[in-house]
């Protein structure tokens, strides 16, 4: 059995050493918070999105970032001040948009093998992390974003996800406590919603089951290969850092994943897109009965809600391109309030716990899976907006790269 170090404890990181240890090996965890899934992975949209799987790489979405740049409250908002890093990452982002076509059917393809994994561990593993199937309905205001969405769906269509125009009358009939007026929608009754964090703690649990080393409080300040045997070096609060040896290693470290991988003599070039979520607590009957059930994607706010069982409601959403940066900012969570009291004006918004994450993303859009330039280093990230909805299926590929690879006698 070989030994493999896994760095990073969010869903990605968990996931890929669940699968790894499925598939034999020895893996050690590391993580630098004391619990699982205490960053990206902790407050997010809670959707399981097949039907989001359309990429940026789109000139609208430049055109859109241009329109917004002044705007604080903006669900784009790019700070104009310049780096190398974030010019770069802009650069090989339109690099990209030839490959927009592409990349959404292969992105909607793995979302939607993804669901068989995620679905079958939760039910091995006994994991209730509030998963509803109750599908996600795409709200439009306008008929430009109808149409654009009737494109979207022809590329989903091609990965074997359906997804149909509703009418206003049918979204009412869907969602009834949705209030407002609407061009039209599109529903894809596949997609379900869940907590990421539940679930991340729970898979961490069935990983230690079954043999994985979980080292929380560990930060990992440096990696190295020799392309026979990894090394990772984790700071201690006093005395020397310790050091650990393995036969292979997988990056899984989010937004940290890009300088770990410069140490490994890799480019992963990723960039910290920053979202926000609120998450509402219904502590009234009032509030729990006007609060929806089945999942909403409002196309021109940018803005995603899961219902996590009986008493919450988590709101997420938009993208701000400012470096390593997790202030939680009041003028960036004023919208999310203001749309649950104009959308949902039953639910009352007394009691809102912000939270702000950093999403890894690639400039193409695409989670960089495989194996790096050294034979046993190996990395799952930069999923960028859909890591809950493609961990399963990406940490299961990797363990076949893993599996595969000459590294393991």
């Amino acid at each position: 059995m070989k030994t493999i170090a896994v760095i990073g404890g969010g869903i990605t990181g968990v996931t890929t050493a669940y699968a790894l240890a499925k598939r034999g090996f020895a893996v050690t965890l590391f993580e630098r918070h004391r619990y699982a899934a205490m960053e990206t992975s902790f407050a997010n949209g809670g959707q399981l999105s097949a039907s989001n799987a359309e990429v940026w790489t789109h000139w609208s979405t430049i055109l859109k970032g241009l329109k917004w740049m002044l705007k604080s409250d903006a669900p784009l908002l790019v700070n104009p001040a310049p780096t190398w890093h974030k010019l770069s990452w802009f650069a090989e982002f339109i690099a990209a948009m030839p490959n927009y076509e592409r990349n959404t059917v292969e992105t909607a393809r793995m979302a939607v093998a993804a669901r068989e994994h995620l679905f079958a561990w939760a039910q091995e593993e006994g994991i209730d992390f509030d998963l509803k199937k109750e599908g996600i309905l795409h709200i439009y205001r306008d008929k430009k974003g109808f149409d654009h969405a009737g494109k979207v769906s022809e590329l989903l269509a091609k990965s074997g996800l359906p997804r149909h125009a509703v009418t206003p009358a049918e979204m009412k009939a869907i969602e009834p406590t949705l209030a407002g007026t609407y061009y039209g929608g599109y529903f894809t009754e596949s997609d379900s919603t869940g907590d990421i964090h539940k679930f991340t703690h729970g898979l961490a649990a069935a990983a230690a089951r079954l043999g994985v080393r979980t080292l929380y409080g560990q930060d990992v300040q440096s990696v190295q290969s020799n392309g026979a045997q990894a090394v990772v070096t984790v700071a201690e609060a006093e005395g020397a850092p310790s050091v650990h040896t393995f036969d292979g290693m997988v990056v899984c470290a989010g937004v940290a994943s890009r300088d770990f991988a410069a140490q490994l003599g890799d480019r992963v070039n990723i960039y910290p897109v920053k979202g926000y979520s609120i998450t509402v607590n219904l502590n009234d009957e009032e509030s729990q009965m006007g609060a929806p059930h089945v999942s909403l994607l409002d196309d021109e706010t940018k803005l995603v809600t899961s219902r996590l069982g009986l008493h919450r409601f988590r709101v997420a959403g938009t993208a701000e391109f400012n470096g390593v940066d997790r202030d939680i900012r009041a003028d960036r969570i004023r919208p999310l309030v203001a749309w649950v009291e104009q959308c949902f004006p039953r639910i009352n918004t007394r009691s809102v716990v912000p939270w702000a994450g950093l999403r890894p993303m690639m400039p193409n859009m695409m989670p960089r899976v495989g194996r790096g330039k050294a034979a046993n280093v190996f990395y799952n990230t930069g999923h960028g907006h859909l890591g809950w909805t493609l961990a399963a299926i990406t940490a299961d590929m990797l363990g076949h790269v893993v599996a595969e690879s000459p590294c393991r006698a």
